[in-house]
């Protein structure tokens, strides 16, 4: 996953991001600002999802991109 690509277009991703994953609230992804590990324990965490789970949810999310 690409990083840069991720918290160079952050503002814009939001949005999306919150369409995918609605549990992810308004704070989460102000604090995340692009900080995937920090994202994807957010999902771990909202979702009860394993690590590797959340790991491949966002990389296929970040692949659109």
């Amino acid at each position: 996953m690409n990083t840069d690509i991720i918290k160079g277009k952050w503002k814009q991703l939001k949005g999306d991001i919150q369409k995918k994953w609605g549990q992810l609230t308004d704070d989460d992804l102000d604090v995340a600002e692009g900080h995937t590990e920090y994202l994807a324990g957010k999902l771990q965490e909202r979702y009860g999802w394993t690590k590797e789970q959340a790991e491949k949810e966002l990389k296929e999310f970040s692949e659109k991109y």
